[in-house]
């Protein structure tokens, strides 16, 4: 993406945060009020953990403004000046920027979680039946299969998702050519590219596409909602950790929001629409789940960002560099 695209990826994103209340103006913001801006598939489920919050002796009389979009969109206008008291975004390298700008102390993972509020997997939504058997990743790459995923330009949802495609190869015991190899005739098999992956969910169930890479939580919530497809825990999947972090400006309640989001309390919250817990939920039924009784089985082969691709820094740079990053590159090829 070229820096005229960016600039106008970030103002069209803060002309979206100031029509939801946030303001580039930071004097906006008093002890009782505080704007959140977080990654698009987040809405929902921070709806109902807001609500909670409010009736806490912390969060009594606090408003919360909340801004939904694309998160790598959502960081750039952040940095472009909208408002923010809180950051809940999909990928570490979107808080990272904020942080090299001046906006996010340095030290915001030095915490029990090491900075993250919610996880899910990547997984794979079918439409109802699952008319085209598409249970693995091999499945995804046979001619006639249409691929819907969000755009590693703006979502960071679209990271997680192409990570975890490229990581089934090795995780199968294939070689990083094999993974290349792989994710060209992935990309050759691309039905849309839409910008975030509520965008994505939204191209899927209006009929694009035979499979969607989602976040799991994305899947249950709209199927809670509703929405009448299946979806996929493949054999291998990614751990998708998603960042959170105050600003350096933030108002007092911050903090307490916070604390609250990764509470016992806002942690079931979180996993009632769908998230995996960050910590043990006993008795937990999620409706929406393949199994509500049993709403987060682990796939045979769990990859992590840590583990098997060293770190975002490593993974960001070596997959999604604008000119040299192997997956950017791939995607150029297939004109995508």
């Amino acid at each position: 993406m070229n820096n005229t695209i960016k600039a106008a990826a970030a103002i069209a994103t803060v002309g979206v945060l100031a029509l939801s209340g946030c303001s580039s103006d930071s004097s906006a913001s008093d002890a009782n009020t505080l704007n959140v801006v977080g990654y698009s598939v987040l809405e929902s489920a921070n709806s109902g953990v807001i609500d909670a919050f409010n009736k806490t002796a912390d969060g009594k009389d606090v408003d919360i403004k909340g801004s939904y979009g694309a998160s790598g969109d959502q960081a750039r206008a952040v940095i472009a000046g909208a408002d923010a008291d809180e950051v809940h975004l999909s990928l570490e390298p979107d808080v990272t920027k904020l942080v090299d700008e001046g906006i996010v102390a340095d030290d915001w993972k030095d915490n029990d979680t090491q900075g993250i509020c919610t996880q899910s997997l990547v997984v794979m939504v079918v439409k109802s039946g699952n008319p085209k058997h598409i249970d693995s990743w091999d499945d995804l790459v046979k001619p006639g299969i249409g691929i819907v995923t969000p755009n590693p330009a703006s979502s960071g949802s679209a990271k997680w998702n192409l990570l975890a495609a490229y990581g089934s190869v090795l995780a199968d015991g294939g070689s990083d050519a094999d993974a290349e190899d792989y994710m060209k005739k992935f990309f050759g098999n691309i039905a849309a590219l839409p910008d975030s992956g509520r965008d994505a969910t939204t191209a899927f169930t209006s009929g694009t596409g035979d499979v969607l890479l989602s976040y799991e939580n994305e899947a249950i919530l709209a199927r809670q909602n509703g929405t009448d497809f299946d979806y996929v825990i493949p054999d291998s999947s990614l751990l998708i950790q998603n960042p959170c972090a105050v600003t350096k400006d933030a108002a007092p309640a911050a903090e307490k929001f916070l604390e609250f989001q990764k509470s016992d309390e806002g942690q079931k919250l979180y996993a009632e629409t769908g998230y995996r817990p960050l910590v043990d939920v006993p008795g937990l039924n999620v409706e929406g789940a393949n199994d509500p009784a049993d709403p987060f089985p682990n796939p045979a082969k769990l990859l992590t960002i840590d583990d098997n691709f060293g770190g975002w820094d490593e993974a960001n740079t070596k997959f999604f560099d604008e000119n040299d990053g192997i997956i950017t590159k791939i995607q150029a090829e297939a004109n995508q």
